[in-house]
């Protein structure tokens, strides 16, 4: 991607696999909903290094529309979603090791003039300790994660969506067709990204927690939920270092609005929530056991180090007679990877995945393979397509394990 390669295909990967590098050493974070507050609280389930806990305030509003205030953090602010994101094991440092604090706002415009206009002599933009030195890596994720905006909140990402999102929704509206406001079934979506699939389905009636561990998803999921005041507010421009495989210089150029939505105005079920932390340590937890009535997951299984672990998880935080819904290929994050830390990754074919899912007490309900692609450039000559794997799975009952 460096290269300017016009492909963001692998981004779950690059986005995600990075960051765990330091998963060990991060406190997680359990969210727990509470409606009274209309929010989230996240307590560490690590040996705390203070008395401060990880508070993220998400919101829980009902059915939510322009006209209503959204209970935020014991506040009412009209037409926002709140989301605070905290992590005291990272040592309050949200860009992680190699990142040099952002110069000083004073300084940067020492040079203006009251009129707004700038010195052409001053020396301060030339300033070499005013350049930050970021790694090129972190550069593409960022790259990565503005083309993920196009695929969840922009009227481009839509064909996308419907080809991933669509599938999963229709599912859940027929596994659950008698849902109710007063005791909506609980859904849990790991690797939600920058969050719409988890507020598409807390629309359709489910109390949905979303579940991420990326600092750049979360980031940008945070802002744009809790800051977004209209749709189409801002206006990005994707493509504009894709330098390869441009049909004309006004596809790179061309501007995108986003959102398409106003989120908070989408008609939320009482009970959204977003927990930011590793998935595995974070719903490992007793307290989640037997706790969710469906588990979504979208091109999320390949993020592990031990897929086996995953199954095991999902299977023990789902209440007997639960269901899995997966859409996604096997890119395996860590395959191949070689380094100090010799990153452990455990891959297994799609026949594999299905023979242990059958182990942990999953049946197959619905098996099908559908033709996606992943943060694609529809303008792009070159279009890189997934077959990805779907299916229902229900978890067993007590009685006929």
């Amino acid at each position: 991607m460096s290269q300017d390669i016009d492909n963001c295909e692998n981004q779950h990967l690059d986005v995600v696999s990075d960051s765990h590098h330091s998963s060990r050493s991060r406190n997680p974070c359990l969210c727990e909903s509470t409606s009274t507050s209309g929010g989230v609280n996240c307590h560490s389930l690590a040996e705390p290094i203070s008395e401060e806990t990880c508070n993220g305030k998400f919101p829980a509003p009902t059915n939510v529309n322009e006209e209503q205030d959204i209970d935020i953090s014991k506040k009412s602010i009209a037409g926002k979603c709140s989301i605070s994101l905290e992590d005291h094991g990272s040592a309050n440092n949200i860009c992680g090791d190699g990142c040099k604090n952002l110069p000083d706002r004073d300084t940067l415009y020492a040079s203006a003039c009251c009129n707004g206009n700038v010195s052409s002599s001053s020396p301060d933009w030339l300033d070499p300790s005013l350049q930050l030195h970021v790694p090129l890596v972190d550069v593409d994720k960022v790259r990565c994660i503005i083309r993920n905006i196009v695929r969840d909140w922009a009227k481009e990402g839509q064909q996308e969506r419907d080809q991933c999102y669509r599938p999963i929704l229709e599912e859940l509206e027929r596994l659950f067709p008698d849902r109710s406001n007063e005791n909506p079934p609980a859904c849990l979506v790991p690797g939600a990204g920058l969050g719409r699939l988890a507020l598409e389905i807390s629309c359709l009636g489910f109390a949905c927690q979303g579940n991420e561990f990326s600092y750049y998803m979360m980031i940008c999921s945070s802002f744009i939920l809790n800051h977004a005041q209209a749709a189409g507010e801002w206006t990005i421009f994707p493509w504009i270092h894709s330098n390869c495989n441009s049909v004309s210089d006004n596809d790179q150029l061309r501007p995108v609005s986003v959102p398409d939505i106003h989120p908070a105005s989408a008609g939320i079920t009482e009970g959204f929530s977003m927990c930011g932390g590793d998935f595995v340590e974070v719903y490992s937890d007793p307290s989640q056991g037997g706790v969710w009535d469906a588990v979504v997951t979208c091109f999320f299984l390949d993020t592990a180090h031990n897929i086996v672990e995953y199954i095991e998880i999902i299977s023990e935080v789902l209440k007997d007679g639960g269901v899995w819904i997966n859409l996604g290929p096997l890119l395996y994050h860590f395959a191949d990877m070689y380094s100090q830390e010799d990153e452990m990754s455990i891959e297994l074919s799609l026949e594999d995945v299905k023979r242990v899912a059958l182990q942990y007490g999953f049946i197959f309900e619905k098996e099908s393979t559908i033709e996606t692609t992943y943060t694609t450039n529809s303008r792009s000559m070159m279009q890189n397509r997934y077959y990805a794997a779907f299916w229902t799975m229900r978890k067993k009952t007590s009685a006929t394990l």
